[in-house]
């Protein structure tokens, strides 16, 4: 059974810095691509970030430059470090199994729970 559990989310200040991290179980998580998705208040959900299993990663043009995705192959564990924090960056941070891009994301039921992530002052 695929299992994705979220952590690290919080209130910070504009311009701060969280560090989500995402404990997988469950399948060769290795061998994945692996996502991070977001859904804000009343939004659809929203790619964020991909992460091959060759290391290579992409980005959605709103965080390009801040945020900066990352993987632990020997403890199956991804990670999402995100600076310079933005009002808009407010949402719910999903883990996810399998790719994603500026117009599509990994299926729902290949998601973790969430963790959120708010953003203010």
């Amino acid at each position: 059974e695929v299992q994705l559990v979220e952590s690290g989310g919080g209130l910070v200040q504009p311009g701060g810095s969280l560090r989500l991290s995402c404990a997988a179980s469950g399948f060769s998580f290795r061998g994945y691509p692996m996502s991070w998705v977001r859904q804000a208040p009343g939004k659809g959900p929203e790619w964020v970030s991909t992460i091959y299993s060759s290391g290579s990663t992409s980005y959605a043009d709103s965080v390009k430059g801040r945020f900066t995705i990352s993987k632990d192959n020997f403890k199956n564990m991804l990670y999402l470090q995100m600076n310079s924090l933005k009002p808009e960056d407010t949402a719910v941070y999903y883990c996810a199994k399998g790719g994603g891009g500026s117009s599509y994301t990994p299926p729902r039921a290949a998601w973790g729970q969430g963790t959120q992530v708010t953003v203010s002052s």
